[in-house]
């Protein structure tokens, strides 16, 4: 259901050469959350780091949409880059697995095949 990889680099390095990846993959960066950040700003004592990248392919999103809007709710991808005890580590939940749980259309087969696959290279590039 997971796909993480584990880093030498930096927390703040793996973050800017994720977003180089998604760029570079025909992807485009939405947003990205600083969830340890905005958790350490409403008082709660988080030590670890978590940058959330929310990553979309347009082509392949209004495919998924065109088929069941109510997938909108699962959209955009998402990427994190986090540290868990000392090491850097970068993960997603992978599209095919999250989709055919939400959606048994056929139709629907394909592009979660293709954006699980650009989204695992996006992560192997920035390790």
């Amino acid at each position: 259901m997971y796909y993480i990889v584990e880093t030498d680099k930096s927390f703040e390095q793996a973050s800017t050469d994720l977003e180089a990846a998604v760029i570079q993959l025909g992807f485009g960066v939405l947003h990205i959350h600083d969830l340890g950040s905005t958790l350490r700003s409403q008082g709660i004592a988080f030590k670890e780091q978590c940058k959330i990248f929310e990553v979309c392919n347009p082509v392949q999103a209004a495919k998924v949409l065109s088929t069941d809007m109510r997938l909108n709710m699962a959209l955009p991808c998402r990427i994190s880059v986090f540290t868990e005890k000392g090491k850097t580590k970068i993960g997603l939940i992978r599209p095919v697995q999250m989709l055919s749980a939400l959606s048994q259309d056929a139709a629907l087969s394909e592009v979660p095949k293709e954006v699980e696959a650009k989204t695992i290279q996006m992560v192997d590039e920035a390790k």
